[in-house]
């Protein structure tokens, strides 16, 4: 038989293991990590709440502070996050073919998309502090700077995080047990999901 038969068939073996995987699992990853993300969105859930609540008493503050904000800014992070998820996701699919190469270097591009969110997060807020906007302006931009914040801390640490599945698909970790992969980039969507929610609730609506 020849190699490129073998390499085909051997692609096709793959294939249909990651195809089982999807139907026979239910979540990806370890548990431990989905028990970690559902702490994290209960903070953020009670952070929007309470966001949605305190706009409603105090809807002219919100609408002025608002306008103070630069949507375009935010759209640019919406798809910088949502692009770097796309990435990670293709790296998931890559590591489960055993394509350790090629998910590595999806796994550096995710990360160097992330970079563009926090160029842009750290430019608007610089920009806020020069027209001498800060925590203590007004209630909107109190929860403004304490919510976009504590995001930005979780987009570092996700980051961390690839970082740190990257070097270990390098060292081969994941030849036979992909679940801590997965984790890892099941944290990532978690906080690109938690900016889908953040950008129109604090920029649009």
């Amino acid at each position: 038989m020849s190699n490129s038969v073998i390499t085909s068939k051997t692609s096709e073996l793959r294939e249909v293991k990651v195809a089982d995987n999807m139907v026979n699992k239910r979540l990806p990853g370890d548990l431990a990590m989905w028990f970690f993300i559902l702490a994290e969105l209960t903070v953020f859930a009670i952070f929007f709440i309470g966001f949605a609540i305190t706009e409603q008493l105090h809807s002219d503050m919100f609408i002025a502070s608002k306008a103070k904000l630069h949507p375009i800014a935010g759209l640019i992070n919406t798809i910088a996050l949502i692009t770097s998820s796309l990435f990670v996701a293709l790296s998931v699919r890559a590591i489960h073919l055993h394509q350790v190469k090629q998910s590595i270097n999806l796994l550096v591009i995710s990360q160097v998309i992330a970079c563009i969110y926090l160029a842009v997060k750290i430019w608007e807020y610089q920009f806020l502090f020069n027209i001498g906007i800060d925590i203590e302006t007004n209630t909107f931009f109190t929860l403004y700077f304490i919510i976009t914040f504590f995001h930005f801390m979780h987009v570092l640490l996700g980051m961390v995080i690839l970082l740190i599945i990257g070097v270990n698909a390098k060292k081969g970790a994941y030849q036979e047990d992909v679940s801590g992969f997965e984790s890892g980039a099941s944290y990532w969507h978690m906080v690109d999901m938690l900016w889908i929610i953040l950008f129109p609730l604090i920029y649009v609506i």
